[in-house]
């Protein structure tokens, strides 16, 4: 391909290429000058580029050097990358294919007549969203600063952050046409190495044409197994990411995204927040205890109701027992069906309200919450105690909003289950689940540790969460926890 020939040096040729291969594409801009009797052309593309940066940073100070007339190629090259103010992020290209990379990322390609190099300047000014609260992750204390879609922007809010030598940012590129850039953010001194070439070995594995988000790399880093819960974690806050790496992980971050992943992520991982190790102690295991109750809730309740309802109505008390009965007769549907219609229903008033724009998607809720629910009851299409049962769920459900995905499918799951065999197909069902995600082992770290296999000094981050004045005494990395493969145990070593 003419992408990967190198440049010339003879500026007309390397720019005939360049147009060709570029032809019929509005925002390819050139601009020949003349600077010591030596033709440049200045190579950018359209709205890329902050003109009034690159007039201020390197037209003028070219423009205005004495050459005395006669400067050859070499000179006019060294004195933009040694006397230019703009050192800090420069690049020299040798392929058109490097040329096209640069210049689609907001560089502007310097191409000298007689020289066989370009030279590649930073000067980014394209429009983007600006540093926001990140709406995902929403906290009362802490950093009100989530990521944005630059990626050098968010490696600066960790830098911010994380003032340590041993903070390392990887660069990577992804996408054979979208060519994305991304980074791997890790600690030397707590990640472990074999982690770390694991995790290289598995991204160098995407071939894919087009990566646009974090969420196209995330199959790539899971391990092969058919669980409904990820093994790869996703925030959208920078203290969160520090906290994260501090602790042996890697995280990746993409250009064009505000959310990075972490991986090796653990399933207690869910029920933890910032604002966990903001407040007291004692509020925060409430909280955390409050999330686990919640994630129960959301899973089994419509399933055991529908499993008590139908095969065990010796189980419940008689008023409610009586209740339940006397709603039920003026339903056409048996209860299975009707707890799954009313469920659907609601994914579907979910969907719409989260697709729509946000004045409407309110008003999508408000809607579906009191007029189709109180219809349905009227019309005796659902029990009143199943529009009760659904309101708790849904409500359970935005407590862990991490796992909604996978509460929503089991949610199904269980009404099916309870609905076809009971309350023991229940049991049997939390038992399949339990199993299935002892048996998750990803990168080396099992995925329900620190509880299996249990490893007693986690302990006081998990089910509660101890005082800072005893969590400072050891801090916990993921390769440290039983279970962990042993390789993963040797901390990486800085070459001196």
């Amino acid at each position: 391909m003419a992408q990967k020939e190198p440049l010339t040096g003879s500026l007309s040729r390397d720019l005939s290429v360049m147009e060709g291969l570029l032809s019929g594409t509005a925002d390819f801009v050139h601009k020949n000058v003349e600077v010591g009797g030596v033709q440049l052309c200045l190579v950018m593309m359209e709205g890329m580029v902050n003109l009034g940066l690159l007039a201020q940073m390197v037209a003028r100070p070219l423009l205005a050097a004495d050459f005395g007339g006669n400067a050859s190629p070499e000179e006019i090259g060294a004195f933009i990358l040694n006397q230019t103010v703009m050192a800090a992020d420069q690049k020299t290209v040798k392929t058109f294919d490097e040329a096209f990379r640069f210049a689609m990322s907001g560089f502007v390609v310097i191409l000298i007549d007689g020289l066989k190099e370009g030279i590649a300047l930073g000067a980014q000014g394209f429009s983007f969203r600006s540093v926001s609260e990140p709406d995902s992750e929403v906290n009362e204390r802490g950093s009100r600063e989530g990521f944005t879609e630059p990626l050098k922007i968010n490696m600066t809010m960790v830098r911010r952050r994380m003032k340590s030598d041993c903070l390392k940012f990887e660069s990577f590129q992804v996408g054979e046409k979208s060519r994305t850039e991304g980074c791997l953010v890790y600690m030397t001194d707590t990640v472990s190495p074999e982690l770390l070439a694991e995790i290289r070995r598995r991204l160098s594995r995407v071939k894919l044409p087009l990566v646009l988000d974090t969420g196209y790399l995330r199959p790539f880093l899971e391990g092969d197994t058919l669980s409904p819960f990820s093994e790869v974690g996703v925030t959208e806050r920078p203290d969160t990411l520090c906290a994260k790496i501090a602790e042996g992980r890697v995280a990746i971050m993409l250009d064009g995204t505000p959310y990075a992943l972490i991986t090796p992520s653990l399933f207690i991982e869910n029920f933890q927040s910032f604002d966990d190790y903001a407040h007291r102690p004692y509020f925060a295991t409430f909280i955390r205890f409050l999330k686990y109750v919640s994630f129960l809730l959301t899973i089994l309740l419509p399933g055991t109701y529908v499993a008590l309802a139908t095969f065990h109505p010796e189980s419940l008390p008689h008023l409610l027992l009586f209740n339940i009965a006397a709603a039920e007769e003026t339903t056409p549907f048996p209860l299975m069906l009707e707890a799954l219609l009313i469920h659907f229903i609601y994914e579907i008033m979910r969907e719409a309200g989260l697709r729509l724009p946000r004045p409407v998607g309110h008003a999508v809720g408000i809607v579906g919450a009191l007029v189709i629910g109180d219809a349905a009851v009227t019309a005796g299409l659902i029990g009143s105690p199943m529009v009760m049962v659904v309101a708790l769920t849904a409500i359970s459900s935005f407590v862990v909003p991490s796992l909604y995905e996978p509460m929503a499918v089991l949610r199904f799951t269980f009404i099916l289950i309870g609905g076809l065999t009971g309350i023991f197909g229940i049991a049997i069902g939390c038992g399949a689940i339990l199993v299935n995600a002892c048996r998750v082992n990803n990168l080396g770290v099992p995925f329900t540790a620190p509880l299996s296999p249990f490893t007693f000094s986690a302990m006081r981050d998990v089910l509660v969460r101890a005082g800072w004045t005893v969590m400072q005494k050891r801090q916990e990395k993921v390769q440290s926890l039983q279970g962990a493969d042993k390789a993963l145990r040797r901390p990486r070593k800085e070459k001196p």
